[in-house]
C-alpha cells in the first residue's frame, strides 16, 4: 500500500498538571526537514522529538507545533518583580515631570526585556514518557491520513500505467503496416527517380531489411512492457519507502517512450508516443507526493 507525503495528525492529552496539543502537517519533499516550534521549557527534549518525528515520519516536509495549555496551579511564565520595581520608579518620575498617563506604564514595564521570562518547570522523566505518547499518537494520526492520500494516489498511478500499455497495444498493432509503408516508400523513390529497371532488387531487399532492422522498435515495446509490470508489483509490494524507485522506474519508462518516438517515422504512432508520454508526466507528477 503506497502511503502519500502529505497528511495532518492531531493529539491532545494532559500530563501532570499541564495539557499539551500536539499538531504535525506533512508535506512532500525530497528528504526530511522538520519545522518544530514548542514552549521554551522543552528544549531539552528538542532533539529526542526530532528524532522520534524523523525515525517515523521517514521523509517529508514537516511542521510540528507543541501547544502548552495550563491547567491547575502551574505558571507558564514568572515575573521579575524586582526588576520591574526597578523600572517603575524612573519611569513614574519621567510620566510626572512630562505631564503623561502614568496608567500605562505597567503595561509598558511588562514590556521590557527579562521582565517575563518563561517557566523554569520542565518534564520528569516519567512525564516525558507520557509526552513522548503524544507526539506518538499525532503522528500515528498522520499516517493514517498519509494511507488514505496513498490509495488516491496508487488509483491514479496505476490508470496512467494502463493507459500508457493501451498505447502500445495500438502501436503494435501499427507496427506491421509501418515496415510495409516504409518498404513501398523507399521501392516508390527509387522508381521515380532511377527507374524500375536501373537498380538491382536483391541489393535492395538486403538495404531495405537492414533500414528496417535498425529503425524496429520490438526491443524497447518489450522493455517497456517489463518496466510497466514491474511497476505494478512494486505498488503491490510493503516497501515502506517507495517513491524514488518508483521516480527512478518512471525515468526508465520514459526512455523506452522517448526511443520509441525517436525510431517510429510514423505519424500514427507518433500519436501514441504523444499520448504516452502525456500520461508519463503526470505519473511523475504524482509520485512526487509518494514516500
Amino acid at each position: 500500500m503506497l502511503k502519500s507525503m502529505t497528511g495532518f495528525g492531531r493529539a491532545e492529552k494532559n500530563v501532570g498538571d499541564k495539557t499539551f496539543l500536539v499538531d504535525i502537517k506533512s508535506l512532500n519533499g525530497k528528504q526530511f526537514e522538520c519545522s518544530l516550534k514548542m514552549p521554551a521549557f522543552l528544549k531539552p527534549f528538542e532533539f529526542d522529538i526530532r528524532k522520534r518525528l524523523s525515525e517515523k515520519l521517514q521523509r517529508g516536509t514537516i511542521d510540528c507545533t507543541i501547544s502548552l495549555k495550563q491547567t491547575g496551579s502551574a505558571k507558564p511564565v514568572s515575573i521579575n518583580i524586582s526588576l520591574a520595581k526597578a523600572y517603575y520608579q524612573p519611569l513614574a518620575e519621567l510620566s510626572k515631570e512630562l505631564g503623561l498617563d502614568s496608567t500605562q506604564i505597567l503595561g509598558n514595564i511588562l514590556k521590557l526585556p527579562e521582565v517575563i521570562t518563561p517557566t523554569s518547570d520542565t518534564l520528569t522523566d516519567e512525564e516525558w514518557i507520557e509526552f513522548r505518547a503524544i507526539i506518538d499518537e499525532a503522528i500515528d494520526d498522520l499516517n493514517v491520513h498519509r494511507l488514505e492520500e496513498g490509495r488516491v494516489l496508487e488509483e491514479d498511478l496505476l490508470k496512467r500505467i494502463t493507459n500508457i500499455e493501451k498505447q502500445q497495444d495500438t502501436i503494435a498493432e501499427l507496427e506491421p503496416l509501418r515496415k510495409v509503408k516504409i518498404r513501398e516508400g523507399l521501392v516508390k523513390l527509387l522508381e521515380e527517380n532511377v527507374g524500375g529497371e536501373n537498380y538491382d532488387k536483391n541489393r535492395l531487399e538486403q538495404e531495405i531489411i537492414f533500414y528496417i532492422e535498425k529503425i524496429d522498435i520490438s526491443e524497447e515495446q518489450v522493455r517497456l512492457s517489463n518496466h510497466c509490470d514491474y511497476f505494478r508489483s512494486m505498488l503491490k509490494g510493503n516497501d515502506a519507502e517507495i517513491g524514488k524507485k518508483l521516480s527512478f522506474l518512471l525515468q526508465e519508462i520514459g526512455r523506452e517512450i522517448n526511443t520509441t518516438g525517436a525510431k517510429a517515422y510514423d505519424s500514427t504512432i507518433q500519436k501514441s508516443v504523444v499520448i504516452m508520454k502525456d500520461e508519463l508526466e503526470k505519473a511523475k507528477e504524482q509520485v512526487l507526493n509518494v514516500l
